[in-house]
């Protein structure tokens, strides 16, 4: 099928807004909506109709024929990397805004995105909060992502908790569109957004955020997040094992295990088969002092300074938990960042 785009010449716009649409016709027309009623009026959105069999495309094409900030690229389906990476090619602007067809955006998202960027020349881009709907969708975990995003507040919060999960949505980023085409997106069969960004940090880039709701995340049953198995545990399970090996434990093939959890036993599995082998696993547990699994030797946390030179990867999935691991090894003298990593 031959590419077709739709839409009428006009100047540069400052930002690009990358927006790829696959058969979401039912949500379409009020993203658009919340787009045109940016207070940031100097964009151009580029519109990826990856082969949709519903009524996507006239809404879209009804749209860039009434507002000459849209454009529509029609083509073949090539799935969600491929889209992303089509509709690249086509910004030019500076800066190089995220939206999904099913989201809204608060006004004055753009905006101040826009406004951080230029004020901050050194990030390479920025995401923002977000208000998750409709609230019968998101399940506890979804729930307590969600309510875990918010406490991103600073770029210093995004590179710190990096291998936790993804620290800024996808949808809401705002990043400097040289870089972002210098890297790109890579369909590695797991989470194309979490594996960019730690792309970025790992290549010096920085990220940080705007600290205010100005997203609308929807989610739906046939959501990509639902219904995709790269956004599924096993997969974050590989994305976060490989870039650790990657990045802080490039140099280290024995460790420390602090979290023997389901998530913590997962992350230890993948990170074995990458050749990283645990030589202790901190627990809180008695009963579990002194055993061994997988011939790493079971000792309570105090016994962390027995392995000096050994980097600690906290695995301990739950926020609250998390924090107080944290603050004990601040105690104990390991620095973050230096002596140990967070990754759950």
């Amino acid at each position: 099928m031959t590419h077709f785009a739709i839409g009428f010449m006009r100047p540069s716009a400052r930002v690009n807004v990358l927006l790829p649409a696959r058969n979401a016709a039912a949500t379409l027309s009020a993203c658009l909506r919340s787009l045109q009623r940016q207070s940031f009026p100097d964009f151009r959105c580029h519109i990826i109709d990856d082969g949709s069999s519903d009524d996507t495309r006239a809404i879209a094409r009804h749209t860039a024929a009434q507002d000459d900030r849209f454009e529509v690229h029609e083509g073949p389906s090539l799935g969600l990397v491929g889209a992303l990476q089509r509709g690249l090619h086509h910004c030019t602007a500076a800066f190089t805004a995220r939206m999904d067809a099913d989201d809204i955006m608060h006004r004055d998202r753009l905006r101040l995105q826009v406004e951080l960027m230029e004020r901050e020349q050194k990030l390479a881009g920025a995401g923002c909060h977000v208000r998750a709907f409709p609230a019968g969708m998101f399940g506890n975990g979804l729930a307590a992502y969600t309510a875990w995003l918010r406490t991103i507040r600073t770029e210093h919060d995004v590179y710190r908790d990096r291998f936790i999960e993804c620290p800024l949505l996808h949808p809401t980023w705002m990043l400097r569109t040289e870089v972002l085409k210098a890297h790109g997106y890579c369909d590695r069969g797991w989470a194309e957004d979490w594996d960019l960004l730690l792309r970025l940090l790992h290549a010096g880039h920085r990220l940080s955020i705007v600290p205010r709701i100005l997203h609308g995340w929807r989610r739906g049953p046939l959501t990509a997040t639902t219904i995709d198995a790269r956004y599924g545990q096993q997969r974050m399970t590989e994305l976060r094992a490989f870039h650790l090996c990657a990045g802080p434990l490039h140099a280290h093939d024995r460790y420390v295990l602090w979290g023997h959890g389901d998530t913590g036993r997962r992350l230890r599995h993948e990170l074995l088969r990458l050749g990283r082998r645990p030589e202790a696993i901190v627990e809180l547990d008695p009963r579990k002092l002194g055993q061994r699994i997988d011939s790493a030797l079971v000792v309570p946390p105090a016994a962390v300074m027995q392995f000096a030179g050994r980097i600690i990867v906290v695995s301990v999935a739950n926020h609250g938990p998390r924090t107080l691991v944290r603050e004990r090894l601040a105690q104990l003298g390991k620095v973050e960042g230096r002596d140990f990593v967070c990754a759950a």
